[in-house]
């Protein structure tokens, strides 16, 4: 089986760094700070729509310069408040020793997410590491688990996606995949359930025993 993770609010809680690279940014461009709880609904269609939501009716402009001053500050406040959910790293391990392959696809810009993958999994977890890129469309376009599954070497009947938001749902939809929604990140159960995922886990546990044993017998 290939599983595909997303990142943020998925195998990471990186919340805390968005929001103070944001508000970092939006102070430094006269636009209004956010709560945590605003920069949340903000999260999961990439660093340009991030800051469109931020400054709804702001030129182009203005958002480019948000944008700017937003990757600057997050290319030194990244790692501010910004871990792995406990059980993450044990379960990953586990997968890997049963023998299946990991990737990951974001919509966090590239770099940015090759270096908090590298910080966090270092060694050989991941066969691929995919964040957005200007020649390939972002989620919930279906290009990035194409290319993926391509790499790899695998149909996308083996393949499942997992992620915390209803663009990861709807990615693996529109890329003829399984989808696994966990509800502890940054989109809510009601918002997910829309979305109508092959798979639910609201917990690391449960995660686990889908993974582990649920899928075994019917992806390999």
């Amino acid at each position: 089986m290939h599983i595909i993770f997303d990142l943020d609010g998925t195998l990471v809680e990186s919340l805390p760094g968005i929001a103070a690279a944001l508000n970092a940014a939006s102070a430094e461009t006269g636009l209004p700070t956010h709560s945590d709880a605003a920069v949340r609904s903000f999260i999961g269609d990439g660093a340009r729509m991030l800051c469109k939501r931020s400054a709804p009716d702001q030129s182009e402009d203005t958002i480019d310069k948000l944008q700017a001053s937003f990757a600057a500050h997050y290319s030194r406040e990244w790692k501010t408040g910004t871990l792995v959910f406990q059980g993450i790293e044990p379960l990953l391990t586990e997968l890997k020793t049963l023998g299946h392959s990991l990737s990951i696809l974001s919509n966090k810009p590239h770099h940015f997410t090759t270096e908090i993958v590298e910080h966090f999994f270092p060694g050989e977890i991941f066969d691929l590491i995919l964040g957005q890129r200007e020649h390939i469309e972002k989620k919930p376009d279906p290009s990035g688990v194409h290319e993926i599954l391509q790499s790899i070497g695998c149909s996308p009947a083996d393949a499942i996606l997992v992620g915390d938001s209803t663009v990861d749902l709807i990615t693996a939809r529109n890329a003829g995949i399984s989808s696994l929604a966990v509800t502890w990140g940054y989109h809510d159960l009601d918002q997910l359930q829309a979305e109508s995922p092959s798979h639910t886990a609201d917990s690391v546990s449960m995660l686990h025993s889908i993974l582990t044993s649920e899928l075994t017998s019917s992806l390999s």
